[in-house]
């Protein structure tokens, strides 16, 4: 096996069942990604790209093909070896943010790491925080916060574990466009700087081609973009 893939999806499937018979979400796709590569997957609403990103991310499974991520067949562990297997390895940045309200900033961050057990916890949180320029907002809770600034505790929190990939999905989604730039530009900052390999799903193209490669969804199936 090549080490420097990180994340290679094989002849992967995923169809779910409707009343007319099964329905393919996912069909043949074959896609690989090199450890510190920024790749884009775009597509109009509803060719399957955040059904991949789940299937590429382990939180959903295939109904035929498989996942490497990492070294690992996500196909052969179970729901738990899914869940340790991201904890260690994978980070995620959702268009709404996915913070817990009732967490300050800080809490929020230190989260996966307390669930790794690391002693560290809060000051390794504090320097996340610090370096996507939130140093003086650690206090705050999330409803106290800006869409901006909820999005940049969001990326700290993807961050702070050191993942070998991390999953944007429409990062930038509910944000306006100079606020949606600058969050994108911490992307791709932070992808640089940490070596972390960016799995970035959008609509915008022009977001996307900032990535050193893309592929266009289109029914299901996947193809190297322009």
């Amino acid at each position: 096996m090549n080490t420097d893939i990180v994340l290679e999806a094989i002849a992967l499937d995923k169809e779910v069942n409707s009343p007319d018979g099964p329905l393919a979400i996912v069909r043949e796709v074959n896609f690989r990604v090199h450890a510190g590569e920024s790749v884009a997957i775009v597509g109009a609403s509803g060719a399957g790209k955040s059904t991949l990103l789940a299937l590429l991310a382990g939180l959903d499974v295939p109904t035929r093909g498989k996942v490497l991520l990492a070294g690992r067949d996500l196909t052969q562990l179970d729901e738990d070896g899914r869940a340790r297997l991201r904890a260690e390895r994978v980070g995620f940045v959702f268009q709404s943010f996915h913070l817990v309200q009732a967490l300050t900033a800080l809490e929020n961050v230190m989260l996966p790491l307390e669930l790794a057990g690391r002693a560290d916890a809060r000051s390794a949180a504090r320097v996340a925080l610090e370096h996507v320029g939130l140093g003086a907002r650690t206090g705050h809770y999330p409803r106290q916060l800006s869409g901006g600034e909820q999005q940049r505790v969001a990326i700290a929190r993807a961050f702070v574990t050191r993942p070998a990939v991390l999953f944007a999905d429409e990062p930038t989604g509910n944000l306006d466009t100079a606020t949606g730039g600058r969050i994108a530009d911490l992307l791709f900052e932070l992808n640089a700087t940490a070596h972390t390999t960016l799995v970035l799903v959008t609509h915008d193209r022009t977001l996307a081609a900032r990535c050193a490669r893309m592929w266009v969804m289109d029914a299901g199936r996947l193809a190297p973009g322009a």
